[in-house]
């Protein structure tokens, strides 16, 4: 049988088609898990465009919901939904006090060095407090 015949096409693999559902999955445990314990983790690449002041980006980040924008790249700080570069697509899903963020930005991005691997895990809310600010100090504060 001929299966170049007109009229007929060919699909490929399709896959399970679940591209959108990953960052659904990615804050419903990770960023639930991480809120826990108050943290918030970052990861982001950069690089410049040859003969421009102007740099690419790809962030994201998840984690407690107030804490998981600061974990973006600080040239990118600000720029979460905006419009004031050549392309700005940016994503941010929140499920209760969990928040995932995404951002992709292509222009000019202030402080951005050439080339950039930004990775940040906030742990500042398992530091430990002064003994005056805790009525009992936790024991794993030393």
């Amino acid at each position: 049988m001929d299966d170049n015949r007109p009229g007929r096409r060919r699909y490929g693999n399709r896959g399970w088609g679940c591209g959108g559902c990953a960052s659904f999955l990615v804050v419903i445990t990770v960023g639930l898990i991480l809120t826990l314990f108050g943290i918030a983790i970052g990861v982001g690449v950069s690089a410049r465009i040859p003969f421009t002041q102007s740099n690419v980006t790809l962030a994201g980040s998840v984690g407690k919901k107030e804490k998981a924008p600061d974990a973006l790249p600080s040239y990118v700080h600000g720029k979460l939904g905006g419009n004031q570069n050549f392309v700005n697509g940016s994503q941010s899903l929140t499920i209760w006090v969990a928040q995932g963020t995404v951002i992709f930005v292509v222009g000019q991005q202030e402080g951005a060095p050439v080339v950039d691997l930004h990775l940040v895990a906030d742990f500042a809310s398992l530091r430990c407090k002064p003994a005056a600010a805790l009525s009992a100090r936790p024991a794993w504060c030393g």
